[in-house]
C-alpha cells in the first residue's frame, strides 16, 4: 500500500469546515438560467483510498485570523509577504508595458500570488520549476531573473535562457504540454538516484488537455517525484470551470491515477506552502506525485486583450477582492505589530525600483540579428544550419 500524503508537515492546517472559516464559492451555471448561479464548495471529507481530495485546507482566513498553525515564523513571513508586494508590482507593470507597446503581450496573474509564492518557497534551491506564462511570480522567486521574464514577453529568444544553476524552464505557452516535462524531468532524477523533484503549475482549463492525463497516468503509474500545482482561478479564459468538467473539484481528478489529491485555498499563503511541502516531502521520500488544487481567482483579464466583463459580474470580483491573499497576510502582520504603513512604503520603493531596473536592462539589450536564429539551435551549429546561414546571408545582401 502507498504511504498517505503527511500533509502539513512544516505546519498546521484545518479545515475550512472545523474552523469555521469562509466558505469558497464553486462558480457553477444554473442550466435553467444560463449560468450566474453559485454552489457552495462541499466542505466534506471524501477519501477514496490513499486520496483525501474534497476538504479545503486552510490555515488563514481572509480576515488575517489563524485557523490552524503557521507553517513558518513572523520574519519568514514578513519576507514572502515582500516577494507576494513584488510580485504584484511587477505585474502591474507588466500590464502597463504592454498597453504602451513595449511588451507584446501579457497575462496578468493578480489574486494568485499566494498560489505561487507559497508554492515556490517551500522548494530546495535546486528542484526544478515547469511553469506557465502567468507563473512569474513564482518563477522570479526560484531564481528566474526579471529581465529575461521582460525578454520573453518582448518576443526576444534570450528570455528562454535561464542562467546556468537556475532549475526554471521557459514559461510553457502551449497549454498544458509543460506537464509531461515535468513528469520526465522527476523521473529522470529518480532513475539517477538524486532526491531532487519537480513541482508544475497549470490553470484549471489545462486540465481539460490531453497532456494533463497522459502526465498524471505516467507519473501515477512510475511513482514519479513531482507536484502537480493547478491554479484554480475559475476561469479558462472566459469558459467557466462547470463548463468543462463535471467533477465537483479538480482535486479529485487525482483518483483516477491512484494519487493523493488535495484542495487548499489558494489565497492563503500557509495553508499553500504546508500542503506543497507536505507534498514535497511525500515525493522526495519516494511516495510518488500529489494533485493540488489552490483555489484561487484571477482579478484581471486573461490577457491584456481580454475584457472579463463580457464573461463575469463585478460583483463576482469585488467578492473575491475581499479575499486577497495580500490583504490577508497584512492584516495578520497588523495584528502581530509586524507592519506599518512606513515599512509598506519603503518595501514598495524599493521593489519598484528592481523592478523599473529590469525593465531597463531589458529594453538596453540590442536587438538580435536575423542570422542569430541558426545559431541558437545547437550548442555548436551543424553542417546543414551553417548552410543555410550562408544561403540566408547570401539572399538578404
Amino acid at each position: 500500500m502507498r504511504p498517505r500524503l503527511a500533509l502539513g508537515v512544516q505546519g498546521g492546517w484545518h479545515s475550512a469546515e472545523r474552523s469555521g472559516a469562509d466558505s469558497y464559492p464553486l462558480l457553477v451555471s444554473d442550466p435553467a438560467e444560463g449560468g450566474g448561479a453559485e454552489e457552495e464548495m462541499k466542505m466534506s471529507t471524501v477519501e477514496r483510498g490513499n486520496v483525501v481530495a474534497e476538504e479545503l485546507q486552510q490555515v488563514l482566513t481572509p480576515d488575517g485570523e489563524l485557523s490552524g498553525e503557521p507553517p513558518f515564523g513572523i520574519d519568514e513571513t514578513r519576507r514572502l509577504y515582500r516577494a507576494m508586494v513584488a510580485a504584484r508590482l511587477y505585474d502591474r507593470k507588466g500590464a502597463s508595458l504592454q498597453k504602451q507597446g513595449r511588451l507584446a503581450t501579457y497575462a496578468p496573474f493578480e489574486g494568485q500570488e499566494a498560489a505561487q509564492i507559497g508554492s515556490a518557497a517551500a522548494l530546495r534551491s535546486d528542484d526544478w520549476m515547469v511553469a506557465t506564462y502567468r507563473d512569474a511570480a513564482g518563477m522570479a522567486h526560484h531564481g528566474y531573473p526579471r529581465t529575461l521574464l521582460l525578454l520573453g514577453r518582448m518576443g526576444d529568444e534570450r528570455g528562454g535562457s535561464p542562467p546556468e544553476g537556475v532549475n526554471v524552464l521557459p514559461p510553457s505557452i502551449t497549454v498544458g504540454a509543460h506537464m509531461l516535462h515535468a513528469v520526465g524531468l522527476a523521473w529522470a532524477e529518480r532513475l539517477q538516484g538524486r532526491d531532487r523533484i519537480a513541482i508544475t503549475y497549470f490553470g484549471d482549463g489545462a486540465t481539460s488537455e490531453g497532456d494533463f492525463h497522459e502526465a498524471m497516468n505516467f507519473a501515477g503509474v512510475f511513482q514519479a517525484p513531482v507536484v502537480f500545482l493547478c491554479e484554480n482561478n475559475q476561469y479558462a479564459i472566459s469558459l467557466r470551470r462547470d463548463r468543462q468538467t463535471a467533477s465537483s473539484t479538480i482535486a479529485g481528478k487525482a483518483d483516477g491515477y491512484g494519487i493523493p489529491g488535495v484542495l487548499v485555498d489558494g489565497n492563503d499563503l500557509f495553508a499553500v506552502y504546508s500542503v506543497t511541502a507536505g507534498a514535497m516531502q511525500r515525493a522526495r521520500s519516494g511516495g510518488g506525485p500529489t494533485l493540488i488544487e489552490a483555489l484561487t481567482y484571477r482579478l484581471g483579464p486573461h490577457s491584456t486583450s481580454d475584457d472579463p466583463r463580457r464573461y463575469r459580474s463585478d460583483e463576482e470580483e469585488a467578492e473575491w477582492r475581499e479575499r486577497d491573499p495580500l490583504e490577508r497576510i497584512r492584516r495578520y502582520l497588523a495584528g502581530a505589530d509586524a507592519w506599518t504603513e512606513e515599512w509598506q512604503r519603503a518595501i514598495e520603493a524599493e521593489e519598484s525600483a528592481a523592478i523599473e531596473a529590469a525593465v531597463k536592462e531589458a529594453e538596453a539589450l540590442p536587438p538580435q540579428k536575423p542570422e542569430d536564429i541558426f545559431e541558437s539551435m545547437f550548442a555548436a551549429m551543424t553542417p546543414q544550419l551553417k548552410e543555410q546561414q550562408r544561403m540566408f546571408l547570401e539572399g538578404s545582401a
